[in-house]
């Protein structure tokens, strides 16, 4: 019956265990990147602007445009009467035409046109100097492509940075709860001896309930921290794109034996890797861009062409005509050389401030670079400090362990020397982390992931 029990409870342990999902650092950041929406958009985004592109390109080629135009008038647009009367015959020599002795009678005319009509035109113009816009537009259109493709580096970068965070909180969880374990088995070591001692009639029952309220503390403090661990791992399977798992188990170790000086880059030459400031680049470039786009709209344009047209008179015995021409198009705005003149001043204002904002954010970067180098260092010293807090807290219950059983120390001693063990492990995990978070954050805003 025995053999029977171990087996069933080996094979129960088993199929928890292949229950469990377990992710790396690179699995979660893989997945991330592949559900999330936001970055879905970005790449949407970049293909409507290359579809932009395309249609800018188009402004080089000829347009090609067909017209077809019918009317009815209510009277014919064009009406013209003769009168009749007797009309001198010419024989070939004009001198005897005003003294003609011989006439024939023109009984008069009256002539209608254009009542009914339909006229088609094919018209081809080439432009061949339009101010620059052309140029300048495809060039703009190349541009939105380019910052298109950078906002979605920063927003992948986000994603990044936000699996990383979120991924090392939970391991930084799941190392307090294998803390709290432990000290729950301190606890209950401490708890089986005032028992036993209590039993024996060593000790007073205050004693046994001392015990008890910490082990009470104890699961007030486990529920607590099984709670929070539930919603940050409801938020880290939102953020990777999966569904809530609450057997998810992350497999990496806080990992913290490489020195910050391993991590560290000049700031003016990561500057420049960074997507914000290739960003800022582009929002310059396109100011510039449109302020030719702006000084085009006022510049003359020149185009080549050829046109053909056919008209049906759609009516009775007249006539249709059809003809072709080729011409040559020349347009100066020249009463709106004077309102232009201030756009194109104001967009020259907005070129400015592009470029004034690109200098002041470039301080603001490196700011932001500094501070972050900072933070590692601070969050490595203070690994030093809480390992040395740590090994003296670990040193401190073994001498209240050996006190106590000497009957040197009191029970409530030992308690405190086991609760300081925990909250200083804890206190090493949370500094641990917060190295791990730095450095991420670091070599992202160093332009490195």
């Amino acid at each position: 019956m025995k053999k029977i029990t171990i087996i069933v409870v080996t094979l129960i342990t088993s199929a928890t265990a292949y229950s469990q999902t377990t992710l790396t650092l690179e699995e979660s950041k893989a997945l991330a990147l592949k559900n999330n929406k936001a970055l879905q958009n970005s790449a949407l985004e970049i293909e409507a602007a290359q579809l932009i592109k395309k249609n800018a390109y188009t402004n080089y080629f000829p347009k090609v445009s067909a017209n077809v135009f019918g009317m009815q008038a209510i009277n014919p647009l064009i009406e013209y009467k003769m009168e009749g009367g007797n009309l001198p015959v010419y024989d070939g020599n004009p001198a005897n035409l005003p003294t003609a002795t011989q006439f024939a009678y023109f009984p008069g005319m009256e002539l209608s046109m254009l009542q009914r009509s339909a006229i088609g035109v094919l018209n081809i113009a080439q432009p061949i100097y339009a101010g620059g816009k052309i140029s300048t537009g495809n060039k703009l259109a190349q541009l939105n492509v380019d910052v298109k493709e950078h906002q979605q580096q920063l927003t992948e970068n986000e994603i990044l940075l936000k699996t990383e965070q979120q991924y090392w909180l939970l391991i930084s969880l799941q190392e307090k709860q294998k803390t709290l374990e432990k000290y729950e088995l301190l606890l209950n070591g401490v708890r089986k001896q005032v028992d036993d001692a209590f039993t024996a009639g060593l000790i007073i029952k205050n004693d046994v309930l001392k015990v008890q309220i910490k082990q009470s503390e104890l699961e007030a403090n486990k529920n607590k921290l099984l709670n929070g661990k539930k919603l940050v791992t409801m938020q880290f399977c939102q953020t990777i794109g999966i569904p809530y798992d609450g057997t998810l188990i992350l497999q990496e170790v806080i990992d913290v034996s490489q020195n910050p000086n391993q991590y560290y880059t000049d700031n003016q030459n990561a500057l420049t890797q960074r997507t914000e400031y290739q960003l800022l680049e582009k929002s310059v470039e396109a100011t510039q861009l449109q302020t030719k786009m702006k000084t085009g709209d006022y510049m003359p344009t020149v185009a080549v062409g050829l046109a053909g047209y056919h008209i049906n008179m759609l009516e009775k015995g007249a006539n249709n005509f059809t003809n072709g021409l080729a011409y040559v198009s020349l347009s100066i705005p020249i009463s709106d050389w004077w309102g232009g003149s201030y756009a194109i001043k104001e967009q020259k204002i907005k070129q400015r401030i592009a470029e004034n904002t690109f200098e002041d954010t470039k301080g603001l970067l490196t700011l932001q670079m500094e501070k972050a180098w900072t933070d590692v260092n601070e969050a490595w010293k203070q690994i030093a400090i809480m390992k040395e807090t740590a090994l003296q807290a670990e040193e401190n219950l073994k001498v209240s362990q050996t006190g106590y059983e000497s009957g040197v120390v009191t029970l409530s001693d030992l308690l405190e020397a086991q609760a300081l063990v925990t909250e200083t492990a804890d206190k090493l995990t949370e500094a641990q982390t917060q190295y791990k978070l730095a450095v991420t954050t670091y070599l992202q805003v160093t332009g490195r992931k």
